[in-house]
């Protein structure tokens, strides 16, 4: 979908159109979740803080966050979905893959197929969407931002080496700020310069993830379209009005816990087949720069927590202007082996 929270509330309020539109927080320390393609143009983007993007774009409109209401959208634009295929991966309430092997429609051209969907989702959710139609996810996934907004790219099979050959590393799935440093100091900048490495040198050079490189860098990528995406983890954070002192974090975080704990027992009691095996505490100091200490689980024990809060506090003598508590889940097939109750370890017999 095309800026999606922001389009929704556009649609929903004729006033917003073409004007420059963010959707978030006003107060000094809120970040934003999206902004429309005007807004851009001032060099406004999501997770921005308000006060920054209102600095670029004084004129930005910024509307309250609705989760309902886009959830809801979420929904309906998904049941479209259905008609085309049973095989759908929601990566988020904006954004999904489809496998349309299967699919009758048009002979089975996937290009046409992805058309009508568009065409379906702005007549009967008056919203744009864009579409990578590909031989793979990653090629897919890339090629849906080619032409948005409300456009289409599509890369056939025989034109996958043609179009991963410039791509920059940082479009390879999986590669972040750090890999794609260490990328560069190597002097791979581009796919085409991954490809002339060995596997095995990349191995070396990046551990497992060094054969998904080898194999990305030349737009191969082998994983299916799940209908069920297993959720790595939950937790809970909290971004404050101003920065805390060490002792302010210590208090705030009792009350991190209590929500992530309810919210946690809840979660487990819908889904029994999720295991706990690790707890995390995230601490974003007041220069934006992140850490995060974990630990194997050891229960809900507040303590715990507290612990792992001030392993993280001691890593820089900044104000902190965000906490946040969570537990990592075993895989599917590490949790079919374990044999403890995570509910009665978490919160005593029920």
């Amino acid at each position: 979908m095309d800026c999606f929270y922001a389009a929704i509330e556009m649609r929903d309020n004729p006033a917003l159109q073409d004007k420059a539109v963010a959707v978030g927080g006003r107060s000094r320390r809120s970040v934003l979740c999206t902004a429309n393609y005007e807004a851009r143009k001032y060099g406004v983007r999501s997770a921005m803080p308000s006060s920054m993007a209102l600095q670029k774009c004084p004129q930005l409109v910024i509307v309250p966050v609705n989760f309902e209401l886009y959830r809801e959208e979420s929904r309906l634009i998904f049941e479209i979905f259905k008609d085309y295929t049973d095989l759908i991966q929601n990566i988020s309430l904006d954004e999904a893959f489809l496998d349309v092997s299967n699919c009758q429609k048009y002979k089975g051209s996937a290009t046409l197929i992805a058309q009508e969907i568009r065409h379906r989702i702005y007549i009967e959710r008056n919203l744009t969407a864009s579409a990578g139609i590909a031989p793979n996810k990653f090629i897919a996934k890339i090629a849906s931002d080619w032409n948005k907004p409300s456009g289409q790219f599509v890369v056939t099979p025989d034109g996958v080496d043609e179009f991963v050959r410039d791509l920059k590393v940082e479009k390879i799935w999986g590669v972040g700020k750090k890999t794609a440093e260490r990328l560069h100091s190597l002097g791979l900048v581009t796919c085409a310069d991954v490809q002339k490495v060995e596997k095995t040198e990349l191995i070396k050079n990046f551990g497992k993830f060094g054969g998904e490189l080898y194999n990305l860098s030349r737009g191969i990528d082998y994983r299916p379209v799940e209908n069920k995406r297993r959720r790595k983890s939950y937790s809970q954070e909290n971004t404050f009005e101003r920065d805390l002192t060490p002792e302010e974090c210590h208090e705030e975080l009792k009350t991190i816990l209590r929500r992530m704990f309810k919210s946690l027992e809840n979660f487990l009691l819908k889904n029994a087949d999720y295991k706990v095996k690790t707890s995390f505490v995230k601490v974003k100091f007041s220069d934006f720069q992140s850490t995060t200490v974990e630990r194997a689980w050891q229960g809900a024990d507040d303590a715990h927590f507290h612990e792992l809060l001030q392993q993280g506090l001691e890593r820089s003598e900044l104000r902190v202007r965000l906490i946040g508590a969570g537990v990592k889940f075993y895989d599917e097939s590490d949790a079919s082996d374990m044999q403890l109750d995570f509910l009665d370890l978490l919160f005593g017999e029920k």
